[in-house]
C-alpha cells in the first residue's frame, strides 16, 4: 500500500515542485493539495493522509494553527513545516508544541526526501538554523 501524502501550501509551483519531487520515490503517491490552512484540516479529514507536509504561512490559518487541528483530528498523520524562513529554535518548538515531527526552511528536495523518510519511520527531523536536531 502507498504512502499517502497531503501538501499544503499557497504557491501552487511549489505544490507542483513537491508533487513531482515525492511522486518520483517508489510507493509515495500525492493524495491531496491544499491551497490554506483551512483546506489543509479539511482534506486531512477526508483523505487521512499518512503524512502532511504544511507550509507555515498560509492564507486563512497558518500552518502552525492548521497543525493543532489536524493533530486533535488526526493524531497519527505525521506532519513537516516548511518556511522559507531559517528554522530558529523557537520556531521548532512550536512546531512540536503543535504537533509537528519535523520542521524545515524550503530549499533542497533531497532534504525534504530526507525528512520524510525520517518522519515515516517514526522519527523528528527538526532542522534547526542549518543542523538537524532532536530539539532534546
Amino acid at each position: 500500500m502507498a504512502v499517502r501524502i497531503l501538501i499544503a501550501d499557497d504557491d501552487v509551483s511549489i505544490r507542483r515542485l513537491l508533487r513531482r519531487l515525492l511522486e518520483e520515490r517508489p510507493g509515495w503517491e500525492v493524495c491531496g493539495e491544499a491551497a490554506n490552512g483551512n483546506d489543509a484540516v479539511i482534506k486531512t479529514e477526508q483523505l487521512a493522509p499518512d503524512l502532511a507536509i504544511i507550509d507555515l504561512a498560509m492564507p486563512e490559518k497558518n500552518g502552525v494553527e492548521a497543525a493543532r487541528e489536524i493533530f486533535a483530528i488526526s493524531p497519527v498523520t505525521a506532519m513537516l513545516l516548511l518556511t522559507v524562513q531559517e528554522v530558529s529554535v523557537e520556531l521548532a518548538r512550536t512546531a512540536r508544541a503543535a504537533g509537528f515531527r519535523g520542521a524545515l526552511t524550503k530549499g533542497s528536495g533531497s532534504e525534504v526526501i530526507v525528512a520524510v523518510e525520517t518522519l515515516l519511520a517514526r522519527g523528528t527531523f527538526f532542522d534547526v538554523e542549518g543542523s538537524p536536531s532532536a530539539l532534546d
